[in-house]
């Protein structure tokens, strides 16, 4: 008889979510859920993410001057969204 040892909880929610085809969708909505965290407060404050979509997050910009800004960062910023998530989730930024 073969013994079963226990599971790690977030392994067998990971496992599932892989079976289920989701967790490219945990990823991502969890790049859209942390974008205060990942980019910093002042960033925040003028931009609201509003969905990923074949590898580019949407972002919302409150002034045409940020959006220019931030297209300036854009690189920076995709490589430290992958960074901080562990994998690529984002390839590009559009900024509305």
């Amino acid at each position: 008889m073969k013994s079963s040892e226990p599971k790690n909880i977030n392994d067998a929610i990971h496992q599932t979510l892989l079976g289920l085809g989701l967790a490219e969708k945990l990823s991502q909505y969890e790049v859209v859920n942390s974008w205060t965290e990942i980019v910093g407060d002042s960033i925040a404050r003028v931009t609201k993410t509003e969905s990923i979509r074949d590898g580019a997050l949407i972002v919302r910009v409150i002034h045409p001057a940020w959006r220019q800004e931030l297209v300036f960062l854009k690189k920076e910023l995709i490589e430290k969204i992958n960074r901080t998530m562990k994998k690529e989730i984002v390839k590009d930024i559009i900024f509305k």
